[in-house]
């Protein structure tokens, strides 16, 4: 049974304690700053950097994102498009938050890299999210016309990780 928390003397939700636990893990290995999980009518969310640790929530609520200002001496974030002007469109897109791996483990050779054909169903990354590996497969035969991530980055829900011709 799940570890949970309930304010004494009053009528609440409970907290899974142990879920709270796991995302704020998945924060620090990670390194994002804030994520969200959403279960029916549910939602957790947790976030770093001096805001409080979320709690589930009785009705979902609006979401609002303000775009996120950037130093001009850091480099781009892999979500843009990439300089060399690849078009994206039609990209195998991340399923999941999580940690993307490019092979199988370090010091063997990528999955896949520029100009390789791939099978419909052929891995072409892991993501690991929550200390689960999940193969990612190509949704299409074709060939790789390019990789917009690098090993071991973070990656977000519908991020574009490789684009296949």
């Amino acid at each position: 049974m799940a570890d949970t928390a309930k304010p004494a003397g009053r009528r609440g939700i409970e907290v899974d304690t142990a879920l709270v636990r796991e995302l704020a893990e998945l924060l620090a290995e990670t390194g994002l700053s804030e994520i969200e999980v959403e279960d029916g009518e549910r939602k957790i969310r947790v976030a770093r950097g001096g805001v409080s640790t979320g709690a589930f929530v009785a009705a979902p609520a609006p979401v609002s994102h303000a775009p996120m200002t950037q130093d001009p001496a850091q480099p781009a974030p892999a979500t843009e498009a990439p300089a060399s002007g690849v078009d994206t469109a039609g990209a195998l897109t991340s399923p999941m938050v999580g940690t993307v791996y490019l092979a199988a483990e370090p010091g063997t050779p990528n999955f896949v890299d520029v100009g390789d054909t791939v099978k419909e169903g052929q891995t072409l990354v892991i993501i690991e999210a929550m200390k689960v590996m999940n193969p990612i497969a190509a949704d299409k035969a074709g060939t790789v016309k390019a990789v917009l991530v690098e090993n071991a980055q973070p990656v977000e829900f519908g991020q574009p990780l490789v684009v296949i011709g």
